[in-house]
Protein backbone atom coordinates (compact mmCIF):
# COMPACT_ATOMS: atom_id res chain seq x y z
CA UNK A 1 0.00 0.00 0.00
CA UNK A 2 1.46 3.61 -1.27
CA UNK A 3 1.65 6.36 1.53
CA UNK A 4 2.05 9.58 -0.68
CA UNK A 5 3.00 13.21 0.28
CA UNK A 6 4.32 12.54 3.74
CA UNK A 7 6.38 14.96 5.10
CA UNK A 8 9.79 14.62 6.10
CA UNK A 9 9.11 13.53 9.50
CA UNK A 10 6.48 11.49 8.49
CA UNK A 11 8.61 9.70 6.34
CA UNK A 12 10.84 9.21 9.34
CA UNK A 13 8.34 8.02 11.63
CA UNK A 14 7.34 5.61 9.37
CA UNK A 15 10.90 4.15 8.51
CA UNK A 16 11.41 3.80 11.78
CA UNK A 17 8.13 1.81 12.39
CA UNK A 18 9.40 -0.11 10.05
CA UNK A 19 12.50 -0.98 11.26
CA UNK A 20 11.12 -1.76 14.93
CA UNK A 21 8.13 -4.22 13.24
CA UNK A 22 10.56 -5.74 10.86
CA UNK A 23 14.33 -5.46 11.48
CA UNK A 24 15.11 -4.04 8.46
CA UNK A 25 13.97 -2.07 5.45
CA UNK A 26 15.20 -2.12 1.82
CA UNK A 27 15.32 1.66 0.21
CA UNK A 28 14.62 0.42 -3.51
CA UNK A 29 11.20 -1.27 -1.73
CA UNK A 30 10.24 1.36 0.74
CA UNK A 31 10.98 4.35 -1.73
CA UNK A 32 8.17 3.05 -3.98
CA UNK A 33 6.10 2.48 -0.74
CA UNK A 34 6.11 6.45 0.07
CA UNK A 35 6.48 7.42 -3.69
CA UNK A 36 9.60 9.40 -3.71
CA UNK A 37 12.68 8.64 -5.61
CA UNK A 38 15.55 6.71 -4.34
CA UNK A 39 17.99 9.45 -3.70
CA UNK A 40 15.40 10.57 -1.13
CA UNK A 41 15.04 7.99 0.83
CA UNK A 42 18.45 7.07 1.03
CA UNK A 43 18.92 10.69 2.58
CA UNK A 44 16.55 9.95 4.67
CA UNK A 45 18.21 6.68 5.55
CA UNK A 46 21.44 8.43 6.46
CA UNK A 47 19.67 11.55 8.80
CA UNK A 48 18.44 8.21 10.32
CA UNK A 49 21.72 6.75 11.03
CA UNK A 50 23.57 10.04 11.82
CA UNK A 51 21.02 10.08 14.46
CA UNK A 52 21.82 7.19 16.18
CA UNK A 53 18.16 5.45 15.46
CA UNK A 54 19.43 3.61 12.34
CA UNK A 55 22.34 1.57 10.86
CA UNK A 56 22.88 2.31 6.86
CA UNK A 57 23.87 -1.30 4.77
CA UNK A 58 24.24 -1.48 1.95
CA UNK A 59 20.44 -1.67 0.00
CA UNK A 60 19.15 -0.08 2.96
CA UNK A 61 19.01 -0.17 6.70
CA UNK A 62 18.44 -2.09 9.99
CA UNK A 63 17.63 -2.05 12.90
CA UNK A 64 20.33 -0.38 15.54
CA UNK A 65 22.26 -3.33 17.50
CA UNK A 66 21.73 -3.12 21.34
CA UNK A 67 24.75 -2.28 22.12
CA UNK A 68 27.75 -0.55 19.97
CA UNK A 69 30.73 -1.52 19.34
CA UNK A 70 32.97 -0.08 22.20
CA UNK A 71 35.46 -0.54 25.10
CA UNK A 72 39.47 -0.17 23.98
CA UNK A 73 41.20 -1.04 20.99
CA UNK A 74 42.00 -4.19 22.17
CA UNK A 75 39.21 -5.28 23.21
CA UNK A 76 37.82 -4.74 19.96
CA UNK A 77 39.92 -7.01 18.69
CA UNK A 78 38.42 -9.54 20.49
CA UNK A 79 35.57 -9.14 18.37
CA UNK A 80 35.12 -10.62 15.14
CA UNK A 81 38.34 -11.87 15.62
CA UNK A 82 38.72 -14.76 12.53
CA UNK A 83 37.08 -11.90 10.44
CA UNK A 84 39.53 -9.81 11.16
CA UNK A 85 42.50 -11.76 11.06
CA UNK A 86 41.15 -13.12 7.47
CA UNK A 87 40.86 -9.35 6.22
CA UNK A 88 44.19 -8.97 7.54
CA UNK A 89 45.90 -11.69 5.32
CA UNK A 90 44.59 -10.05 2.09
CA UNK A 91 45.34 -7.12 3.45
CA UNK A 92 48.86 -7.24 3.67
CA UNK A 93 49.26 -8.66 0.48
CA UNK A 94 49.34 -4.71 -0.76
CA UNK A 95 52.88 -4.16 1.26
CA UNK A 96 55.78 -4.16 -0.80
CA UNK A 97 59.31 -4.88 1.56
CA UNK A 98 61.14 -1.68 1.83
CA UNK A 99 57.91 0.93 2.14
CA UNK A 100 56.47 2.78 4.51
CA UNK A 101 52.41 2.06 5.91
CA UNK A 102 51.02 4.07 8.39
CA UNK A 103 48.60 1.76 10.59
CA UNK A 104 45.74 4.13 12.11
CA UNK A 105 43.77 3.59 15.32
CA UNK A 106 41.46 0.76 14.78
CA UNK A 107 40.90 -3.37 15.55
CA UNK A 108 41.28 -4.39 11.85
CA UNK A 109 44.22 -2.21 11.89
CA UNK A 110 46.19 -4.12 14.68
CA UNK A 111 44.83 -7.22 12.78
CA UNK A 112 46.80 -5.89 10.02
CA UNK A 113 49.91 -5.60 12.51
CA UNK A 114 50.05 -8.81 13.93
CA UNK A 115 50.09 -10.11 10.12
CA UNK A 116 52.96 -8.13 8.85
CA UNK A 117 55.48 -10.21 6.86
CA UNK A 118 58.92 -10.53 8.05
CA UNK A 119 60.38 -8.01 5.64
CA UNK A 120 61.56 -4.83 6.26
CA UNK A 121 59.13 -2.41 6.75
CA UNK A 122 58.79 1.65 8.15
CA UNK A 123 55.25 1.55 10.00
CA UNK A 124 53.83 4.75 11.65
CA UNK A 125 50.91 4.46 14.44
CA UNK A 126 49.11 6.85 16.35
CA UNK A 127 47.62 3.98 18.57
CA UNK A 128 49.74 2.91 21.27
CA UNK A 129 48.34 -0.74 21.35
CA UNK A 130 49.53 -0.99 17.49
CA UNK A 131 53.43 0.05 18.52
CA UNK A 132 53.12 -2.14 21.67
CA UNK A 133 52.42 -5.47 19.25
CA UNK A 134 55.37 -4.03 16.89
CA UNK A 135 57.86 -3.70 19.79
CA UNK A 136 59.15 -7.29 19.15
CA UNK A 137 59.29 -7.39 15.32
CA UNK A 138 62.96 -6.27 14.47
CA UNK A 139 62.87 -5.83 10.75
CA UNK A 140 60.17 -3.20 11.33
CA UNK A 141 61.33 0.52 12.32
CA UNK A 142 58.67 2.02 14.13
CA UNK A 143 57.93 5.26 14.68
CA UNK A 144 54.96 6.59 17.25
CA UNK A 145 52.97 9.64 16.22
CA UNK A 146 51.90 11.78 19.48
CA UNK A 147 50.31 13.50 21.63
CA UNK A 148 47.51 12.97 24.18
CA UNK A 149 45.94 9.29 23.26
CA UNK A 150 42.03 9.87 22.89
CA UNK A 151 41.09 6.64 24.93
CA UNK A 152 37.62 6.10 23.30
CA UNK A 153 39.60 5.74 19.71
CA UNK A 154 42.87 3.93 21.17
CA UNK A 155 45.08 6.81 19.24
CA UNK A 156 46.47 10.54 19.02
CA UNK A 157 44.61 12.81 16.97
CA UNK A 158 44.92 16.08 18.13
CA UNK A 159 46.94 19.04 17.35
CA UNK A 160 50.42 17.83 17.63
CA UNK A 161 49.21 14.85 15.50
CA UNK A 162 47.97 16.85 12.89
CA UNK A 163 51.92 18.86 13.26
CA UNK A 164 53.43 15.34 12.63
CA UNK A 165 51.36 14.18 10.01
CA UNK A 166 52.39 17.15 7.84
CA UNK A 167 55.85 15.81 7.59
CA UNK A 168 55.23 12.05 6.21
CA UNK A 169 54.18 10.70 3.11
CA UNK A 170 53.48 7.10 3.82
CA UNK A 171 53.62 4.84 0.61
CA UNK A 172 50.17 2.95 1.80
CA UNK A 173 48.26 4.34 4.69
CA UNK A 174 45.02 1.98 6.53
CA UNK A 175 42.59 3.97 7.21
CA UNK A 176 40.34 3.21 10.21
CA UNK A 177 36.77 3.05 9.40
CA UNK A 178 33.56 3.41 11.23
CA UNK A 179 31.40 3.22 7.94
CA UNK A 180 32.26 2.82 4.27
CA UNK A 181 28.95 3.57 2.14
CA UNK A 182 28.81 4.55 -1.74
CA UNK A 183 27.20 7.88 -1.48
CA UNK A 184 28.84 8.90 2.59
CA UNK A 185 32.32 7.49 1.95
CA UNK A 186 34.33 6.31 4.26
CA UNK A 187 33.18 8.34 7.62
CA UNK A 188 34.52 8.21 11.45
CA UNK A 189 32.22 8.84 14.93
CA UNK A 190 35.18 11.64 15.89
CA UNK A 191 35.19 14.96 14.31
CA UNK A 192 38.79 15.42 15.52
CA UNK A 193 39.41 12.25 14.00
CA UNK A 194 37.84 12.18 10.52
CA UNK A 195 39.68 15.65 10.30
CA UNK A 196 43.36 13.50 11.44
CA UNK A 197 42.33 11.01 8.57
CA UNK A 198 41.52 13.21 5.83
CA UNK A 199 44.95 14.95 6.86
CA UNK A 200 46.79 12.03 6.44
CA UNK A 201 44.75 10.39 3.22
CA UNK A 202 46.30 13.71 1.41
CA UNK A 203 49.56 12.90 2.39
CA UNK A 204 49.30 9.23 1.51
CA UNK A 205 50.14 7.99 -1.89
CA UNK A 206 47.48 5.26 -1.41
CA UNK A 207 44.79 4.48 1.08
CA UNK A 208 43.55 1.37 2.05
CA UNK A 209 40.20 0.54 4.49
CA UNK A 210 39.61 -3.41 5.47
CA UNK A 211 36.12 -3.56 6.37
CA UNK A 212 33.72 -6.05 8.26
CA UNK A 213 30.55 -7.00 6.92
CA UNK A 214 29.07 -4.78 9.32
CA UNK A 215 31.00 -1.73 8.18
CA UNK A 216 29.65 -1.74 4.51
CA UNK A 217 26.99 0.36 3.60
CA UNK A 218 27.18 1.73 7.40
CA UNK A 219 27.12 5.61 7.78
CA UNK A 220 29.06 7.79 10.89
CA UNK A 221 28.61 11.49 11.32
CA UNK A 222 32.07 12.73 9.98
CA UNK A 223 33.27 12.13 6.54
CA UNK A 224 36.51 11.11 6.08
CA UNK A 225 36.24 10.67 2.16
CA UNK A 226 34.61 9.78 -0.79
CA UNK A 227 35.35 5.84 -2.32
CA UNK A 228 36.38 7.39 -5.55
CA UNK A 229 39.10 9.02 -3.57
CA UNK A 230 40.17 5.41 -1.58
CA UNK A 231 42.75 3.09 -3.65
CA UNK A 232 41.55 -0.32 -2.00
CA UNK A 233 38.65 -1.56 -0.29
CA UNK A 234 39.08 -5.35 1.29
CA UNK A 235 36.22 -6.77 1.77
CA UNK A 236 34.97 -10.50 3.26
CA UNK A 237 34.77 -12.95 0.77
CA UNK A 238 31.17 -13.14 1.28
CA UNK A 239 30.18 -10.03 0.59
CA UNK A 240 27.58 -9.82 -2.53
CA UNK A 241 28.70 -9.21 -6.03
CA UNK A 242 26.11 -6.49 -6.43
CA UNK A 243 27.51 -4.74 -3.70
CA UNK A 244 31.46 -5.38 -5.06
CA UNK A 245 30.23 -4.54 -8.30
CA UNK A 246 29.20 -1.07 -7.06
CA UNK A 247 32.05 -0.55 -5.36
CA UNK A 248 34.56 -1.26 -7.69
CA UNK A 249 32.49 0.94 -10.04
CA UNK A 250 32.79 4.09 -7.53
CA UNK A 251 36.54 3.77 -8.33
CA UNK A 252 38.72 1.42 -5.34
CA UNK A 253 40.33 -1.35 -6.06
CA UNK A 254 38.47 -4.16 -4.72
CA UNK A 255 39.89 -7.06 -2.69
CA UNK A 256 37.98 -9.93 -1.49
CA UNK A 257 39.32 -12.18 1.83
CA UNK A 258 40.59 -15.42 0.82
CA UNK A 259 40.30 -14.65 -2.75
Amino acid sequence: MKRENLLLQERHAYILAQLNTEGRVIAATLAQELNVTEDTLRRDLRDLAAAGLCQKVYGGAVRMPNAPESGTLVQRMERQQSDKSRLAAAAVTLIAPGSTLFLDAGSSNLAIACALPEVPLTVLTNAPSIAAQLLEKPHIDLIMIGGRIKQSLGGSVGSTALREVELIHPDLYFVGACGVDLDAGVTAVDYEEAEFKRRLSAHSKATAVVATASKIGAVASYRVLPISQLTHLIVEAETSEAAAEAYAAAGTRLLRAGA
